[in-house]
């Protein structure tokens, strides 16, 4: 193996050994190490399904609110197509501008702080060290060996610089080019919300032609039915990244839509009652 080939634990082994507290499984997955670039791909693969399902919850749960909505104040399947269109595509493009902006903002004031800690450890290094070793006092090591801790790490410039970050400030570094997979995090949620968030209007575009001359309420039930059926799906799926049951997180998540459905229905059968038809 090359000198600077980094190994890792395999995460996917550690994590089942943990979830089934079994010690020995734990010592195998920290024995077999995996290399760097095979676990950061996972990482990112993991990152992106993790995106694209939380991505498609927000927009099936938006989406399916509306159209509930819409079906409560007897509107007809040709506005709640049209409300429930638009809105996607408008919430999908905010969300999608949203998650690149607000990843990208924190990856600058990152950079920020990361420069100001390095000039303050260049202009003043006593200050910077004692400070660290105030901090690992106070999470417990005597102060002796914090600070033979704190002066080796302090040999090395650039990694002390990022050991500052992350016990000071609880920031990360983000690389050079995080920008762009701050791009293609934004793509993706946009690419989830519409593509999930359509889910409710299958049932409206779908009925027609299975079932001759439905009713609005047939149209609304075969929405239900389709959107039930991903909400159940997204909820397993999400179970892989919370280390849950996916069968618990799917009924989680099938009611929570449902009771968002319910509160938009009557609400909006509430309003149309109240409000006067033109």
């Amino acid at each position: 193996m090359a000198p600077n080939e980094r190994t890792h634990v395999d995460k996917s082994q550690a994590q089942a050994a943990y979830s089934a507290l079994d010690v020995e499984a734990s010592a195998r997955a920290h024995a077999s190490r995996v290399d760097g670039g095979h676990d950061e791909a996972h990482s990112k693969v993991g990152g992106q399904l993790k995106t694209i399902v939380f991505g498609g919850l927000d927009g099936i749960l938006t989406s399916f609110a509306i159209v509930s909505s819409c079906a409560g104040s007897g509107l007809t399947s040709r506005v709640v197509l049209l409300l429930g269109a638009c809105n996607i595509l408008a919430d999908a493009m905010a969300m999608g501008v949203g998650e690149y902006l607000s990843t990208k903002s924190s990856d600058e004031y990152a950079r920020r702080e990361r420069a100001r800690e390095d000039w303050e450890l260049r202009n003043h290094p006593e200050g910077e060290v004692e400070e660290m070793v105030e901090i690992y006092v106070q999470r417990g090591m005597s102060r002796e060996d914090a600070q033979v801790v704190i002066s080796t790490m302090a040999k090395y410039h650039d990694f002390f610089v990022d050991v500052m970050m992350v016990e000071e400030l609880g920031l990360f570094v983000p690389e050079e080019d995080a920008w762009v997979e701050s791009a293609k995090d934004g793509l993706l949620m946009f690419a989830s919300f519409v593509v999930f968030g359509t889910a409710p209007l299958v049932g409206y575009l779908l009925t027609p032609l299975f079932v001759h001359d439905p009713s609005e309420h047939d149209l609304f039930l075969a929405a239900c039915a389709v959107t039930g059926v991903t909400l159940f799906s997204l909820g397993a799926a999400k179970a892989r990244f919370v280390q849950q049951k996916a069968l618990k997180l799917g009924a989680e998540t099938l009611a929570l839509g449902a009771l968002c459905a319910s509160v938009a229905y009557f609400c909006g059968a509430a309003l149309s009652s109240q409000l006067p038809s033109h």
